[in-house]
């Protein structure tokens, strides 16, 4: 049974402008600037992909990917300094004229003196980067595959609990936080509290994550806000982790039909992706802590290819048939 997603609309980020792309990763991809601050104002990076022009070198154009980063590794550097200068300004001037984003040089080689003319003109950043053609691109890659990736928020905890993310979820006043802080205090890291955002990785994974301001912070009722970092320690705090789990606190009611033996497995969907998902009901006495630890643990353990209630139920079926 899948339940619905009652997070905010999935937000879709289709563009970064170079300027703040060279602003959060310059430093990490060792990038410097050879044309003017000028030209970092203009361009937007469109796809999260890394282009190799060689062909558009040649003068090839049919199948040029003009709104990725257009990385000259040697290869092409080589092949350009051959050419005659009037060449040199006719490819890189019908390169610009295409809106590319930037052309990046790799393994800190010197740009021919055309390319900084032509791309100054046309307003296209021109950068050099110490890195290989290989580092830039697996770096590079791995930076906007995580910053395109689609994105949403939902409301509860998110609990890293022997090694499985699991998001608490529950109406307001059902005991979130409560649990939250007394799985803590068993040992296990807090992500994110209240609002939990979200963003799903290229290999389908979402992924939750807190806001900058809010990292490490919690909210208990009749307290206030509580630090985990400083009253815990940092080790209690995680910056992110794979959503594995939904748990949902429900207040117990006769309307509500909870599973009772766990054969029928239910889902939450974040982002299209179908996550396990439990209903536990809130009464009291009961230690809803221990209960969501226990639930991940089981969550655990069907990674690893055992269900208890299946082992029950086939040693069950195997009594009755005997």
């Amino acid at each position: 049974m899948m339940k619905r997603n009652e997070a905010n609309p999935p937000q879709l980020i289709e563009s970064i402008a170079v300027k703040e792309f060279f602003q959060a990763y310059g430093e990490q991809l060792q990038l410097r600037l050879v044309t003017s601050k000028r030209s970092l104002s203009r361009s937007t990076i469109r796809e999260k992909s890394v282009n190799r022009p060689a062909l558009a070198v040649t003068g090839y154009y049919k199948y040029f990917a003009h709104k990725r980063i257009q990385l000259f590794g040697a290869g092409e550097m080589g092949f350009f300094r051959e050419q005659s200068s009037a060449r040199r300004k006719n490819v890189m001037s019908a390169m610009a004229s295409k809106r590319i984003p930037c052309v990046v040089v790799s393994r800190n080689l010197v740009p021919t003196p055309e390319m900084i003319e032509v791309l100054e003109e046309f307003g296209v950043p021109l950068f050099r980067t110490s890195l290989s053609s290989k580092a830039f691109t697996t770096e590079v890659t791995v930076l906007l595959e995580e910053r395109f990736a689609p994105r949403t928020s939902l409301h509860g905890t998110l609990i890293e609990i022997r090694g499985i993310g699991t998001l608490i979820k529950g109406d307001s006043g059902a005991g979130k936080s409560e649990a939250a802080l007394a799985l803590i205090e068993r040992g296990h890291s807090l992500v994110a509290d209240d609002v939990v955002r979200v963003k799903l990785l290229s290999d389908h994974s979402p992924v939750g994550f807190c806001d900058d301001i809010s990292r490490g912070f919690m909210e208990c009722r009749g307290i206030g806000i509580i630090n985990v970092e400083k009253l815990f320690g940092i080790r209690f705090v995680r910056l992110e982790k794979k959503i594995e789990l939904v748990v949902t606190l429900l207040e117990e009611t006769s309307d509500n039909e909870l599973e009772r033996t766990g054969l029928e497995r239910k889902y939450f969907d974040i982002l299209g992706v179908p996550i396990p998902h439990m209903e536990i009901p809130v009464r009291t006495g009961r230690d809803m802590a221990r209960l969501v630890e226990v639930a991940a643990m089981v969550e655990a353990a069907r990674q690893f290819d055992y269900d208890s209630a299946v082992d029950f139920n086939e040693k069950l079926l195997k009594k009755m048939n005997s």
